[in-house]
């Protein structure tokens, strides 16, 4: 995560949305830098501890601003990266299994181990379901986050490309997908409202 005095701008990290690239290409503008443990941060962490101490310490109440993936495609993309996974805490890689059985993994409660990934709905939304972000963008709709960066900052913002994930197949069968937007319905029910606002999605006033 990064935070931007002169653009009044908080960019959030969602895993798996490209933020590495877009955070590397802003990095010299940035006044603060989450980086580690702390670069995921979620938009509730944000909203409890990063938010009161900006407006405590520097009277500053910057937008947020956040990313998301087809929720499916974002799943594709941990599957793929899990081939051969950079972290330690990992006992065991997808290379050896099907995406179907890395899909139904992730829909354990609790997830563990290989597939504890998390969820985009509840890196976005607090406990009551609202969703602290100003601008919620579609990962699919690179364009629009170009665009609206370039306005903030000024000049073209153009990422390279960086962490892509191994190639691998990544079938998903009809059952498995239906259980996967049921299980996951809010996820993909905000994904759509994004889609909606034609993938430039503000829903947040506050």
């Amino acid at each position: 995560m990064q935070i931007f005095f002169k653009q009044n701008l908080a960019c959030l990290a969602v895993p798996k949305t490209g933020t590495t690239a877009y955070e590397l290409a802003l990095r010299a503008d940035a006044d603060i830098i989450f980086a580690r443990r702390r670069k995921h941060m979620t938009a509730g962490q944000f909203d409890r501890k990063v938010a009161p101490f900006l407006q405590a310490s520097f009277d500053f109440q910057p937008e947020r601003m956040a990313v998301m993936r087809h929720p499916i495609e974002q799943i594709r993309s941990w599957y793929r990266y899990r081939t051969a996974p950079k972290s330690k805490r990992l006992t065991s890689t997808t290379a050896d299994i099907s995406f179907d059985d890395f899909v139904r993994g992730v829909l354990n409660d609790p997830q563990t181990d290989l597939f504890g990934i998390g969820s985009q709905y509840n890196f976005l939304t607090l406990k009551d379901g609202s969703i602290p972000i100003h601008h919620l963008f579609a990962y699919e709709m690179q364009p629009l986050i170009k665009s609206f960066l370039g306005n903030r900052f000024g000049k073209p913002i153009n990422p390279k490309p960086k962490n892509i994930s191994p190639p691998k197949p990544t079938p998903l069968s009809p059952e498995v997908e239906s259980l996967l937007r049921k299980a996951r319905a809010p996820e993909f029910a905000l994904y759509d409202r994004i889609l909606q606002a034609g993938g430039h999605f503000q829903p947040f006033c506050g």
